[in-house]
This record gives C-alpha cells, structure tokens and sequence, in this order.
C-alpha cells in the first residue's frame, strides 16, 4: 500500500524539497501553503501523515494542529525554524507526534517520516501490541483496550494522540517496569533516539493531563526520578 503524506508550509522551496525526498521514498505526496488549504484538502483527501509548518499566514499550524486533533488522529510532524524548548513543548502540546526544527537534514526528516510509517503498518497489522494475550487493560478506573485503541477513565473515553496511546499502552502492559526514555522511544517509534528527554517529557505530561485527576499527583504514570517512568 502507498502511503500519502500531506507537506504545508508557506516556503514553496521547502515544500519541493520534501516532495522530492518523499516522492524517492515512493510516497504519495500532496501540498498546502497554510493550515485553511490543508484543513480544505483534508475534507477531500485520505492522508497518512502530516509534515506541519507551525510558522505561516492565515492558520499557523499550531492551530490548524488543534483544528485537525479535533477529528484526525494521523501522525504528524512538526516543522520550525525555531528550535528552543518552549517551541518544542508548545508543539507537542498541541498533539504533534514529533519535531523537527529547522533547517533541517532532509534525510533526518525522512527517518522521521518512515518510522512513523512504521508504526501505523505495525498497528495495522496488529503487531504494535505486546503478545500478552492481554487485550484489555484495567488498571482502576482506567481502562485501555488495545485492539481499538480505546481509552476510558471512569467510563469517559480520552482521546489521545497515537503517540500517546502507545507510550501508555507500553507502560500498561509492563506494569511495573521503569521504563527510561531512550527505552521509551525505541519501543514506541521503533528507532534509535532521535529525540531530546524533553520530548518524552512533554507526552508523558500530556498523557498526565488526559487520564489523571491531578496531574501533579499522578496515581497511574509515575516518575522515578533518575531513572524514568512506570505505570504501577
């Protein structure tokens, strides 16, 4: 199956850039100079994954990130010439799946794209699970249902990111296990660390702020400090 990755960004340059990078990877690729075209080709087009700018005029794509979260639960990448933490986090925090700031090696972003890719062939093909036997998770009021990707805390569904999902669902299914974070991106985008620990951190809080009643408080996710987190 051909995979279809939607590139937005204002910098035509850029854009021709990554097309021709992912069309060599033998992707299907379409285009949008701001988040109101990409919101447009979205309602008529099947996409896979998104390569988001979050500087760009009419819709930056920090907004159009919340605007798609809202019924989308794709992948996507975010893209910035700024590459300070807080640009990081606030990114992240909008639902992105991963960062990337510019300028950046297209061959980097590529590595990015694949292994989100990657993902998704392993979730379809049910091999993203762990071979527990164990489906359904319930750990208090908190229930994750791994072959729909459901998770329910006191009976109200959460909706989490695909990232999200699977850092949790990782944790879940190894209760108990310290997890530290290069363990964690290994396991979930099934490559080597790319990512800074702040990354990790801003999913972890992320997930806190879903499924805990106070977040600073957590009685699921819990820091071991040092060393990483684990879900007891």
């Amino acid at each position: 199956m051909t995979h279809t990755v939607l590139v937005v960004d204002d910098d035509p340059e850029i854009r021709d850039v990554v097309h021709i990078f992912l069309r060599n990877e033998g992707l299907r690729v379409f285009e949008a100079e701001d988040g109101l075209e990409a919101l447009e080709l979205l309602k008529r087009e099947g996409v896979d994954l998104i390569i988001l700018d979050v500087m760009m005029p009419n819709l930056d794509g920090i907004k159009a990130c919340f605007k798609i979260r809202e019924t989308m639960n794709i992948p996507i990448i975010m893209l910035s010439a700024k590459g300070e933490d807080i640009d990081k986090i606030t990114g992240l925090t909008t639902g992105a799946d991963d960062y990337v700031a510019k300028p950046f090696n297209p061959l980097e972003l590529m590595a990015r794209v694949k292994a989100q890719l990657r993902r998704i062939k392993l979730a379809g093909d049910g091999l993203g699970q762990s071979q527990t036997g164990e489906s359904v998770i319930e750990i208090g009021d908190l229930i994750i249902d791994k072959s729909r990707h459901i998770v329910t805390v006191r009976g109200k569904e959460v909706s989490l990111t695909p990232i999200e999902f699977s850092i949790l669902e990782l944790m879940a299914t190894h209760r108990g296990h310290v997890f530290n974070v290069e363990k964690i991106y290994q396991s979930v985008w099934k490559e080597e660390k790319f990512l800074t620990d702040n990354t990790i951190m801003v999913h972890i809080r992320n997930i806190r702020e879903k499924i805990e009643d106070n977040p600073r408080e957590p009685r699921y996710i819990k820091t071991v400090w040092g060393v990483g987190y684990k879900v007891e």
